[in-house]
Order: structure tokens, then C-alpha cells, then sequence
């Protein structure tokens, strides 16, 4: 009698395994539709919409690993769509986008700098999956990818706001897109967040300078949020000097004491 009722509770059990969470994946897909949403405004000449999109882009990638944790619904496959989604978001659409404003009239040193700035995601990004159980989950390894376009986004959206045209900034918007793509596949360390506890209560003066960051970044969007994403692509830079400069300190009292 119990044999055909254990035979269907085990192939529930299947199917539950083998579905997909819907809440998680779909802020994955509209993470994935922005960046698409980012690349076919870039070939309609509307940059300002492309970088705003990569930016709503890296809003939702960061609400879709949250989610998941919160609501217990974290697989395998989400992982795998996540990481395919920020391919698009922040490799393949920053760099078209960044290509299309600024960098097309270069020739091959244009379409070469955002190869590897989109090569550099991938590279990062891959490297991020098979680390993840091993790196300081304090710190990055490299620059994130999500960073990494939010300069290149912001770049774009900043100028645009000033009046300045792309092809009259090639060389910088060059110089920047290769900064973001080379920082994503070096070794320096960037400050996750991720020991930050969204649980625990905090002094009310905490809640106070959160609301004014966000009065901060209204007052001019494009030059807050490029600014902010600036300090946070050297820190890496800045960690590297302090730390040489520790091991440096460190080597010579190991001298002196030997």
C-alpha cells in the first residue's frame, strides 16, 4: 500500500530538484535583458541609454545572488546563469558600448582595446567561479566586472552629460578601457563587502550618512557614480602600496632583529 505513495513523493522530490528557482533568476534575466537593452541602444547611437542600462544592469546582479541567499533558493544553475548574464551585462556590452562612442574611428587599436577589456571579463569572471571556495571572501581577486563596466558606463554617461563627444576623448576613453579590463585579471585585492552583516542593528548615524550618499549621488548621477567607481579602481592600487610598504617595514625589522 505505501509503495505507490513513496514512489511519487521520490518523484516530486526529483522534479523540485531539477526545476529552476523563479524569484533569484529572474532578476538574473533583467540583469541579462539590460545589458542586451545596453548593446542595441549603443547601435542606435543612444549612449546615454546604454549606460544607464548597464548601471540598472549591476543593480539587479547584486539583488539576484541577495535574494536567492535570503529566500534559501541558491543552485548550481543559477550560479551558471549568473555568470553568463554578467558576460553580457559587463563584458560584451561595455565594450561594444565603449567601442561605438569613442573608440571606432581607431581602427585596430580601438576594436584591440575593447577585445581585451571584453577578453579580461571572461577571464575574471572565470576565475571568480573556480576560486570561490579558496580567495578571502573579504576581498577580490581583480577588479570586479560589474565595477569594471560601471567605469567604463560612467565614462561614457559622464562625458555625455558635459557635451563632450566620444571620438574627441578616443585616447582616454582608450587608456580607461584598458585600465578596467587589465585591473579584472590582475591579483589586486578590492574590498568585497561581503563581511558586512545586513542583520545586525547599526547606530542611527549610519542610517543618517546612508541617506545622505543617496541625496549625494541625486544631486548629479553621472559625475557621483563616476567618481565613486574611479576611488574604487585605484583602492586596489592603494592596497598593493600599503601592503609592499608593510612587508617592506616588516623585512627590515626582520634584519635588524636577526
Amino acid at each position: 500500500m505505501y509503495e505507490p505513495e513513496q514512489h511519487k513523493l521520490l518523484l516530486r522530490s526529483r522534479l523540485r530538484r531539477r526545476g529552476i528557482y523563479l524569484l533569484p533568476n529572474f532578476f538574473t534575466t533583467a540583469a541579462l535583458f539590460a545589458g542586451f537593452y545596453a548593446i542595441v541602444q549603443a547601435m542606435n547611437g543612444r549612449f546615454e541609454h546604454s549606460a544607464v542600462a548597464i548601471f540598472v544592469a549591476m543593480v539587479l546582479d547584486g539583488l539576484d545572488g541577495r535574494v536567492a541567499r535570503l529566500t534559501h533558493t541558491q543552485s548550481a544553475f543559477g550560479a551558471e546563469y549568473d555568470s553568463l548574464s554578467d558576460m553580457v551585462s559587463f563584458g560584451a556590452a561595455p565594450a561594444l558600448v565603449m567601442y561605438e562612442w569613442a573608440l571606432k574611428g581607431m581602427g585596430k587599436l580601438g576594436w584591440i582595446a575593447a577585445f581585451v577589456y571584453c577578453v579580461g571579463a571572461a577571464l575574471r569572471l572565470a576565475r571568480f567561479n573556480t576560486n570561490i571556495d579558496v580567495v578571502d571572501k573579504r576581498f577580490f581577486q581583480g577588479l570586479p566586472s560589474p565595477a569594471a563596466a560601471a567605469l567604463v558606463a560612467g565614462m561614457v554617461w559622464v562625458m555625455l552629460d558635459y557635451g563632450v563627444k566620444g571620438p574627441d576623448v578616443r585616447w582616454f576613453a582608450w587608456g580607461l578601457t584598458l585600465f578596467a579590463g587589465l585591473t579584472m585579471v590582475s591579483n589586486l585585492r578590492f574590498y568585497s563587502g561581503k563581511d558586512i552583516n545586513l542583520r545586525k542593528s547599526v547606530p542611527f548615524a549610519v542610517v543618517l550618512l546612508l541617506v545622505l550618499f543617496f541625496v549625494l549621488i541625486s544631486t548629479d548621477p553621472p559625475t557621483v557614480l563616476f567618481g565613486l567607481f574611479v576611488l574604487y579602481g585605484l583602492s586596489g592600487y592603494v592596497l598593493w602600496v600599503l601592503d609592499f610598504g608593510r612587508r617592506r617595514t616588516a623585512e627590515k625589522r626582520r634584519i635588524q632583529q636577526g
